[in-house]
């Protein structure tokens, strides 16, 4: 079984958990026990985000289990996320450990500001590029970029083809593509 761990925070932009979430878990539903989805926050506290859905964490960030997939989502709150030393130190000490580090839409900055992306190539928000290139980092305008083993997406709804992107490098193509069917997704995973 592959774990999965969101990072949650304050402020966090809906669909940037949300799309990720509900591909990465879809799986399930046709092979059983293929993936576990944690929301990890600081504490166990409901996280408010921005539009005001309340998230219930399933774990903090001290007591998360090994991961094999780190999803760094982004929004508002990504201003005081990325500045914040206890999930900037999460993320370079779990790096290392997990299989990818990945980020949705400005997301992008928690793993530049935790130096995951210097000098690496990556994605963000399409107003945000130039915030991140400042980093040291090759910016592109793509849905999915892959630099080793960290995986950024772009702009809010590219949650979803970052789903179907670590769902096809984990359990095949064929696979992916099913889970996109059964959600009524149109995207080509081989493409992404």
């Amino acid at each position: 079984m592959i774990t999965i761990g969101i990072i949650l925070f304050p402020q966090i932009e809906e669909l940037d958990f949300v799309g990720p979430y509900e591909v990465l878990s879809y799986i399930n539903k046709i092979r059983p026990d293929s993936t576990r989805v944690l929301l990890v926050a600081e504490d166990r506290e409901p996280v408010a985000a921005f539009n005001g859905l309340r998230i219930i964490p399933d774990t903090t960030l001290a007591e998360c289990p090994p991961l094999d997939i780190i999803v760094a989502p982004g929004g508002k709150g990504r201003l005081a996320a990325m500045k914040n030393q206890v999930i900037l130190a999460f993320l370079r000490n779990r790096q290392t450990r997990a299989r990818f580090v990945t980020s949705v839409c400005t997301g992008a900055f928690l793993l530049a500001e935790a130096g995951l992306l210097t000098g690496r190539k990556a994605t963000t928000y399409h107003t945000a590029f130039s915030e991140l290139a400042a980093y040291s980092v090759e910016v592109l305008p793509a849905k999915v970029v892959r630099d080793g083993a960290i995986v950024t997406a772009g702009g809010v709804s590219s949650g979803l083809e970052l789903g179907f992107y670590l769902l096809r490098e984990l359990f095949g193509a064929d696979l992916a593509q099913e889970v996109a069917r059964k959600i009524e997704y149109d995207v080509d995973v081989i493409a992404l």
